[in-house]
């Protein structure tokens, strides 16, 4: 029993590995269900979830966290999905949501440069030259993304358990390698891994319900006991403990919720701040 994760940039002919590795597996294969489920049960449209999990964060998401509200949300969706092993995900982020499950093989599928512009000629009918400019910005915003919400660059391959250049080895050599690569016993589920994953998706349960009530959350889940960071006034630590516990109390998994209030420096402060800092 596994999961893989199959990272891959456009026309480099990983959907085509995902899915015929997971029809010789007999595993599952999911990716934009992924998003059309999160916009159903959060009713985000598809189209805003799509980009938040590929394009570079703007200033404004930075300042509204937005973009992280609309991750937070597929997460949710995906490690519900994957909780069971036995599914290939193919499509953004699996590698990042995933990161620190032991028995999830985390793959990265890459092709020729050139085989990818003639590819996006031939199926978007349009000229060398643009079809280079939309890769190259294609795959700039996904680096863009992964360094600014995860401090990494997709293009690194220490994400990866292995990274496979489909050219020369074709999509049916990269499936081979992948099927069997999935049966060694470093990626099958143990019970401290499937703990590790649980802890994930508790997590990312926690986290997509409360960031709609509050604009900067952090959630970590450990053996059912929420750890839960909130910038607010300290004053309201019991009254948002209260609030938070009737929001979560029929989650099946979670023992107990710790609380913790990140203090919001107040706009004299800030000023008092200012002027330290321009000795004012």
């Amino acid at each position: 029993m596994s999961i893989i994760t199959i990272s891959r940039g456009s026309y480099s002919r990983g959907k085509e590995v995902a899915e015929k590795l997971a029809k010789k597996l007999g595993y599952r294969c999911i990716s934009r269900e992924i998003l059309l489920e999160a916009s159903d049960k959060f009713h985000i449209p598809e189209i805003k979830l799509a980009r938040a999990i590929h394009d570079a964060p703007s200033i404004l998401d930075r300042f509204t966290r937005g973009k992280e509200t609309y991750v937070a949300f597929i997460r949710d969706i995906l490690l519900q999905h994957v909780k069971n092993d036995n599914v290939v995900y193919h499509g953004l982020a699996g590698h990042f949501f995933l990161q620190q499950v032991p028995h999830v093989l985390k793959v990265r599928i890459i092709a020729d440069p050139e085989d990818r512009v003639k590819e996006e000629m031939r199926r978007e009918n349009i000229s060398e030259e643009d079809a280079r400019y939309i890769i190259k910005k294609d795959d700039d915003e996904r680096r863009k993304w992964g360094l600014h919400l995860y401090g990494a660059d997709t293009w690194d391959s220490s994400l990866y358990d292995i990274v496979l250049h489909v050219k020369t080895m074709m999509v049916e050599d990269a499936v081979n390698i992948l099927a069997n690569a999935a049966k060694l016993s470093c990626f099958q589920t143990t019970s401290e891994s499937q703990q590790i994953l649980d802890n994930l998706v508790l997590t990312s349960q926690l986290q997509s319900i409360l960031v709609n009530q509050f604009t900067d959350v952090n959630v970590t889940v450990r053996d059912g006991v929420a750890f839960i960071a909130i910038k607010d006034d300290p004053g309201r630590e019991q009254e948002l403990t209260n609030k938070i516990r009737k929001m979560v109390e029929n989650i099946p998994g979670i023992t107990d919720i710790r609380v913790n209030i990140v203090p919001v420096p107040t706009a004299s402060a800030l000023r008092s701040a200012y002027k330290m800092l321009h000795f004012e």
